[in-house]
């Protein structure tokens, strides 16, 4: 993913309104985020603990989607893994990602839902740069470079459907 400025952010987001993209928290390390090894530019806001926010590029321009997720997290025992790069975690590790539908659908309050690492790291897990609390991802078949082609197709599937 090629860098972005808090500018290019907040000017991407297309399921929220102008004056709620320019109250967002954005991330201050975007100097330091290791940009070559991600699909896409996820954080969770530290002032509402049910907010988190993505950037993507879509057709050759970032996109943004503000989501919520539930608060309350899962047993530890129980697992979940993540529909985008498959990833599977224990506890609270996967959350159900709500997204308001772009446009008119959005106004009217519909929405879109995709099952995420709640830390939005999937790109990081897939290319080993951080581990699962579990400590391994399964073993699969698929080179990388496959993982993350598949990733990338299962996120831009989600983005679609804000546009659906």
């Amino acid at each position: 993913m090629r860098s972005l400025t808090e500018q290019d952010i907040r000017a991407s987001f297309v399921n929220c309104s102008k004056g709620e993209a320019k109250r967002l928290a954005v991330p201050r390390d975007l100097g330091e985020r290791p940009w070559d090894d991600l699909d896409f530019l996820g954080w969770r806001d530290p002032g509402a603990p049910d907010r988190s926010y993505l950037v993507a590029e879509r057709e050759g321009r970032p996109v943004g989607v503000a989501l919520r997720f539930p608060a309350a997290q899962r047993g530890f025992l129980h697992r979940s893994m993540c529909s985008v790069c498959l990833t599977t975690h224990g506890g609270g590790g996967v959350s159900l990602m709500t997204a308001r539908k772009a446009g008119t659908a959005g106004r009217e309050g519909n929405s879109v839902g995709v099952y995420m690492c709640t830390d939005l790291a999937c790109s990081l897990y897939m290319r080993g740069r951080k581990v699962p609390e579990s400590g391994l991802r399964f073993e699969e078949s698929l080179t990388q470079d496959e993982q993350i082609a598949r990733a990338r197709g299962n996120l831009l599937a989600f983005l679609d459907k804000l546009y659906a």
